[in-house]
């Protein structure tokens, strides 16, 4: 049956997307102040948020409703392996640790994969749709501050088959509108929209992990100013790697 999915899970979210969007590191984020060792760490793990979305979707992938949402060309995981390079080195398995809320959040695209698959739909949703839309002010953001080469360091927010804003947007109308034509009913399309806030409570969990990290780097004080609207000097938020 027919389902208005797409606008459900627009206005389902509304709270939990803007309380997403709204963490210390976001906000910091969209003022232009990017912090490589915590924009490094943020990949490190989505690395594993991808790792297992990618691999669920994959082993589900001819699932009645995943098979529809399923999509090879947004994977984001060979991506990530090449930003994880650039940031670390080509031994950079050997370097990474997720944080606690990292794993947490793959976890429960874990459990949702073998308990019902059809949720799978909400954790594609944010990341993906996210991916395609606040994500790409962000890469511009972060290339910009942190000087990074051209397809270096940001490769999580590109995408090949979709290279203009045009194609993006084009994409976006046809996610929408599969959404709403999936093969389920009221009760199945109001627990993705509860999976989908849950997704997004993950999504801030690991911000506000990643926040100790921001403010030992710019000091808890320059955080604030920054929030409060004024901008510290460029090279106070790129610290040094060690």
């Amino acid at each position: 049956m027919s389902c208005n999915l797409a606008f459900a899970l627009r206005q389902g979210t509304q709270h939990a997307h803007a309380l997403a969007e709204n963490t210390t590191l976001m906000k910091v984020w969209i003022k232009g102040i990017v912090v490589l060792e915590v924009f490094r760490e943020l990949l490190v793990n989505l690395y594993f948020v991808y790792d297992r979305l990618e691999q669920q979707l994959y082993s589900h992938q001819t699932h009645p409703v995943v098979s529809q949402i399923y999509w090879p060309s947004l994977n984001r995981l060979d991506n990530l392996r090449q930003d994880l390079a650039y940031f670390y080195g080509q031994d950079w398995q050997q370097h990474i640790r997720p944080q606690t809320a990292g794993l947490q959040y793959a976890a429960r695209i874990g459990v949702v994969g073998l308990t019902a698959p059809e949720l799978l739909v909400a954790h594609a949703y944010v990341r993906y749709m996210g991916d395609l839309s606040g994500g790409q002010q962000l890469q511009r953001i972060a290339r910009t501050t942190l000087s990074l080469p051209l397809n270096q360091g940001t490769r999580l927010y590109d995408f090949e088959d979709l290279p203009t804003v045009e194609a993006k947007k084009r994409f976006k109308e046809r996610y929408r509108s599969i959404l709403n034509n999936l093969p389920i009913n009221q009760e199945t399309a109001q627990q993705i929209v509860q999976e989908a806030n849950l997704a997004f409570r993950l999504n801030y969990d690991l911000m506000q992990a990643l926040e100790a990290n921001l403010k030992a780097a710019l000091g808890e004080a320059t955080v604030q100013s920054i929030i409060q609207g004024n901008r510290p000097p460029l090279h106070s938020a790129r610290p040094s790697v060690a």
